[in-house]
């Protein structure tokens, strides 16, 4: 359920309460079949209010208390023999807010002006036995309601702490977890990158120096050691920073298709729309579906040109990577993991992916990320 519904649900809840009090305080009150004139309809009055108060409960409670304390209080005086049910309430409400010293404070000073009201009005002239039995019963009913709305404070309070310690525990196993990825990704991958990444430098540095050619081949494995490794370095500074900082995103794209143009392969970038900001992650995800066509196209697609566009809207931003390679509609590639990442990165974030040969032949990648997605 939504924070809005469950809101929306407690107020409903909150205005029945607050009515059926306040139903119940003028029926009592009708029964005493008490005279139509000005201080009788003060009383009726008083003990709608009193009733009616506690809508706000929730979100005024010490106020609601008072002003439910001074129509007790009030419709006593005006001659209305009625149990103080909304001061009650109000009471129990104060209490599991947490404002203690206040209701105690409150409760003692209704508790005190109760019987002046009531001798004020005439009412309870039955003898003394009577009267500190009423007071003693008025204590015991105020000290049940404070004493029920302290019991839930503290069991809220302790199921809030439990559920805190939950999500320290499963955020720390987290971080731990991260943790040992990325010192696994930099034990078993660093070297090896490092070493491709150092023979490619020296294997141009030779060439140039001899006043060969160099192929470009070898420059582009030169200048993938270099991204393998700024990729692998971000990926581990991610991991270490619980991904507070994404390395790449949409800024980063013209980069790769850059790059991809230095290899021989036609590639272009065309946006549409309005630029605006996007959440990480879907900048994140955007950026890295585009990683992984323009890599596919390269090692797998024999293409000659391939297009990436990115269409802004309002609410969604679209993304499409199209190729000429050699796929066709009766020839399907089968997914690898590249893909099926793509899809699983578009799923959590809510968004469709389509990846399929095009008619006229190529491959094409179609991904649409909605912009209101946890970052």
């Amino acid at each position: 359920m939504s924070k809005g519904r469950f809101r929306i649900r407690v107020g409903v809840r909150d205005w029945l309460i607050a009515v059926g009090v306040a139903a119940a305080l003028l029926v009592t009150g009708l029964s005493g079949q008490h005279s139509a004139t000005g201080l009788g309809l003060l009383g009726y009055v008083l003990l709608a209010v009193g009733g009616l108060a506690l809508a706000a409960g929730r979100r005024a409670p010490v106020a609601v208390l008072a002003v439910t304390g001074l129509c007790a209080v009030g419709y006593q005086a005006a001659g209305f023999d009625v149990a103080a049910v909304a001061f009650l309430f109000a009471v129990y409400a104060a209490m599991r807010a947490g404002h203690r010293v206040v209701t105690v404070a409150v409760s003692v000073a209704v508790l005190a002006a109760l019987p002046l009201a009531a001798l004020a009005a005439g009412l309870h002239d039955t003898g003394e036995a009577f009267a500190q039995a009423r007071g003693a019963l008025q204590i015991a009913w105020l000290i049940a309601a404070g004493a029920a709305g302290e019991a839930l404070r503290q069991a809220e309070r302790r199921a809030d702490e439990a559920e805190r310690t939950r999500e320290e525990t499963a955020r720390r196993r987290a971080d731990e977890e991260r943790l040992h990825i990325a010192r696994e990704l930099h034990d078993s991958l660093t070297h090896q990158i490092s070493v491709i990444k150092v023979q490619s430098e020296a294997a141009v540095h030779v060439a140039r120096k001899r006043g060969e050619e160099v192929p470009e081949a070898l420059l582009a494995i030169r200048e993938a050691g270099r991204e393998a490794s700024r990729e692998l370095r971000a990926t581990l500074e991610a991991l270490r920073d619980d991904d507070t900082t994404p390395p790449h995103g949409l800024d980063h794209i013209p980069e790769l298709v850059e790059r991809a143009s230095r290899t021989g392969l036609q590639a272009t970038l065309t946006i549409q729309g309005r630029q605006h900001d996007v959440p990480a992650a879907v900048g994140r995800t955007l950026y890295r579906i585009v990683q992984e066509s323009l890599t596919n196209i390269a090692r797998h697609a024999e293409a000659t040109t391939a297009s990436v566009h990115i269409d802004y809207r309002p609410d969604t931003v679209a993304l499409q990577v199209d190729d000429d390679g050699k796929a066709t509609p009766d020839n399907t590639p089968v997914p690898g993991i590249g893909l099926l990442g793509m899809r699983e990165r578009v799923t959590v974030l809510g968004g469709r992916l389509r990846a399929a040969p095009r008619r006229e032949g190529g491959f094409t990648v179609r991904a649409e990320l909605p912009m209101e997605t946890a970052s």
